[in-house]
């Protein structure tokens, strides 16, 4: 619906009763549903999961079509981050925001500072949902509020050629609003209480919900240990849980994002309940690690499994859980995947310990032997040492092709002395291209880092501490922050614009017409960042 029309829409509204409503411009009333266009999270979720599910088969389509996102922990973050991103590419096509839950944990519970082992209050998840989509739409009211005022001043200045272009390019306008990929962990209880929790955040706005095969109560961040896998069907009943919510509340194509933690998970505290041999839990009680035994030396309280007509005692260990197998966590993982696509998954998350294509890419073909258009979401973690890892990777190819590697130590490659060697070069080269190559050879569909901005704002704060507390002073902030900002074209160097300064100063106009007090006059000082 273009500009003009919505005015005409308003026009109408208001003519019933244009005697009483004194001073109520159609033109404001356009500006203002324009400037608001989703009126609740549930419009976010049904809008953002069209684009993600278009995305999806452009990706099928052409792996170069592959997704990338940012972990933001705060609305006015993953604000700047689409703002900057509309800014330096002109579209926010492909670039979505991730909700890591580690960063929850992290920054935003009331406990304070916790590990990512999902201690934090449930719904202070849901919470940053609707925090960082209240954050894209004040973005959209304020592009849009400054396009209006250009409009406004072509028209005031009879100058009918800024008038049709900033009409098209206001019809044309592309909203912050994006899809999250949101983390539920292992959904903080049973499945009804993951149920439960999927309904807040797809009426917070989230279209996509990322959730784990791990224990709920024994959940550990997937780049540590202890991690302890559930059976199948306690992890298949969540998935059907997700998606009763987002059935119920009118999102049929809300997305399922299914993690599976067992490469690095060699515990479990079940053992599932089969009911034939070869059914889905007997395979998974087929990787569990066990030794015969004769019946005749049973110790006193063995747990026992039958397994091929013989005895079978799994190793459980003093925590009351499971072992299973070493070297199993890859048939697992491709287990896990193949069952979360056939019972209602979208999208698989496999978490690795190391950013190796070849061993992503050996699970994706397993997996499509069976699912041909299975797709991954990949964290490409901050957990992972980049530079050492793909440092390794160089020269473990040099040295299988008998290249000379004589001059390298393996063991310290990440040591600045190898920064601008041939083999650094070609390790970053690999680093540069990996999202590309993966989302080609491994089936990554979405590329995501879970806690970048948690990393640079520690980063930034550091720098921006040393020199202002230092020698330099004032001129720490100024050289190091203020004068790029300027010179970038960082949007909050306006600070007070960027809070909605301007905004309520067209409301003002709106409400009181001439009488309005605003803030925006020649005493403003943002008016010196003019050039």
């Amino acid at each position: 619906m273009t500009y003009q029309h919505n005015i005409a829409e308003a026009r109408k509204a208001i003519a019933p009763f244009e005697q009483t409503w004194d001073g109520i411009e159609a033109a404001s009333v356009a500006r203002m549903r324009l400037q608001n266009r989703f009126l609740t999270g549930i419009d976010i979720a049904r809008y953002t999961a069209k684009v993600m599910r278009r995305d999806m088969a452009a990706y099928d389509a052409d792996p170069a079509n592959y997704t990338q996102s940012l972990g933001c922990w705060h609305g006015f973050i993953g604000q700047q981050k689409m703002i900057s991103i509309k800014k330096h590419f002109g579209t926010t096509k492909g670039r979505y925001l991730y909700l890591s839950g580690w960063m929850v944990a992290a920054l935003r519970s009331e406990f304070g500072p916790l590990p990512d082992q999902s201690m934090h209050e449930k719904t202070s998840v849901s919470d940053l949902i609707a925090e960082l989509y209240t954050f894209l739409k004040q973005a959209d009211a304020r592009e849009l509020g400054m396009m209006f005022r250009e409009l406004d001043a072509a028209k005031a200045a009879g100058d009918a050629v800024n008038t049709h272009r900033m009409l098209s390019k206001i019809d044309a306008f592309e909203t912050h609003v994006v899809p999250i990929i949101a983390d539920i962990d292992a959904g903080f209880g049973n499945a009804e209480a993951t149920y439960l929790l999927a309904k807040k955040f797809i009426e917070a706005g989230a279209c996509c919900i990322q959730i784990e095969n791990q224990v709920s109560d024994e959940k550990q961040c997937g780049h540590q240990d202890g991690k302890v896998t559930v059976p199948h069907e306690d992890f298949l009943a969540k998935i059907r849980a997700v998606r009763y919510a987002f059935m119920e509340l009118g999102v049929d194509d809300g997305v399922i994002v299914a993690r599976t933690d067992s490469l690095g998970a060699g515990l479990t505290k079940q053992i599932a309940f089969t009911r034939e041999p070869g059914d889905l839990a007997d395979q998974y009680n087929s990787f569990l690690d066990c030794e015969e035994v004769d019946p005749a030396n049973l110790g006193h309280g063995d747990v026992l499994i039958a397994r091929d007509g013989k005895l079978m005692r799994p190793k459980r260990l003093a925590s009351n859980l499971f072992q299973f197998r070493e070297g199993t966590g890859e048939d697992r993982c491709v287990m896990d995947s193949i069952a979360s696509l056939q019972n209602g998954a979208d999208l698989l998350w496999i978490e690795t310990e190391k950013p190796h294509i070849g061993q992503i890419g050996g699970m994706v073909n397993r997996i499509r032997e069976v699912i041909p258009n299975a797709k991954l979401v990949y964290n490409n973690s901050p957990s992972f040492n980049w530079t050492l890892n793909f440092r390794q990777q160089v020269f473990d190819a040099w040295a299988e092709a008998g290249q000379d590697v004589s001059a390298y130590d393996r063991a310290k490659l990440m040591s600045v002395v190898y920064d601008g060697t041939a083999l650094a070069d070609e390790a970053d080269e690999r680093i540069r291209t990996f999202q590309r190559d993966s989302a080609a050879q491994a089936g990554i569909f979405h590329h995501l880092i879970t806690l970048p901005t948690y990393h640079t704002a520690a980063l930034s704060t550091d720098n921006l501490a040393k020199e202002y507390f230092g020698e330099q002073g004032m001129l720490g902030y100024v050289k190091g922050v203020q004068r790029q900002e300027i010179r970038q074209g960082i949007a909050c160097v306006k600070h007070q614009n960027m809070s909605g300064s301007d905004i309520g100063d067209d409301h003002k106009e709106y409400f009181a017409g001439e009488a309005a007090l605003k803030a925006g006059g020649a005493a403003n000082t943002m008016n010196q960042f003019a050039a």
